[in-house]
């Protein structure tokens, strides 16, 4: 095999070492989660008192917090959150001339976006019995897509920012990102669209999903090339 070959070749296992695999075991995990929580411990406490605090949630409702409530369901929405990725990465890519930071956003969105949508092919679980202030999308209750996609754009915003700024109170400054996926869980839970354990799931899956590119991507420890090495000239 050539030597430019044995580059590209090693440059893919450092994919698949560091970002596939973990993203595949992440899945696994989650689809065992999903089963546990809809089979296994569905008719177990603390499970049995979802419903519970879903009707609590309802019988709270009022238009001030209805206002409040759609809002940061909408800060973890599809759109707002591809558009504030797209407008972060760019923004760091002309700021900094390096791609590590842009690709951990993108990445780690990404990744719990395809871990959400097929844990939701596998694990079907209603919404929960209120009235619901928001359209069901076509998917399972389990895991909530939009606190996942929130944990892993504003948690790994902050995780950006803390690493690139220089002063202490703008470092921890910047840890206020973490609130957003806490309202966003939140609202979805108010707006009677997940079960508590759905949102609670998704934070381990928004984490993870940023450990992982954190450790693949921004550690500058981590190299994905390896020299190339062209053959010497023979002597005749």
């Amino acid at each position: 095999m050539p030597p430019e070959s044995a580059t590209w070749t090693a440059s893919i296992g450092q994919v698949v070492k560091r970002i596939l695999l973990p993203v595949a075991v992440l899945f696994g995990v989650m689809v065992a989660l999903g089963l546990l929580v809809t089979k296994v411990w569905a008719h177990d406490w603390p499970f049995t008192a979802e419903d519970a605090i879903n009707r609590d949630f309802a019988a709270h409702r009022d238009g001030a917090l209805n206002a409040v409530s759609e809002f940061f369901s909408l800060m973890g929405s599809t759109p707002v959150v591809v558009g504030i990725t797209a407008a972060v990465a760019i923004g760091l890519r002309l700021k900094l001339h390096r791609w590590r930071e842009p690709l951990l956003l993108c990445a780690a969105v990404s990744a719990q976006a395809l871990v959400f949508l097929f844990t939701t092919l596998v694990i079907d679980r209603r919404r929960p019995a209120v009235p619901h202030l928001d359209d069901s999308p076509p998917t399972s209750s389990f895991p909530s897509g939009h606190t996942s996609a929130a944990v892993a754009l504003y948690v790994g915003l902050a995780v950006v920012l803390a690493v690139l700024l220089k002063k202490t109170w703008a470092k921890r400054l910047a840890w206020l990102f973490v609130l957003v996926p806490v309202l966003v869980a939140t609202a979805r839970l108010y707006r009677g669209m997940h079960h508590p354990s759905d949102v609670t799931a998704s934070f381990l899956n928004g984490l993870a999903c940023v450990a992982i590119m954190v450790r693949s991507i921004l550690d500058r420890a981590v190299r994905w090339a390896r020299p190339v090495f062209t053959k010497s000239a023979v002597p005749a």
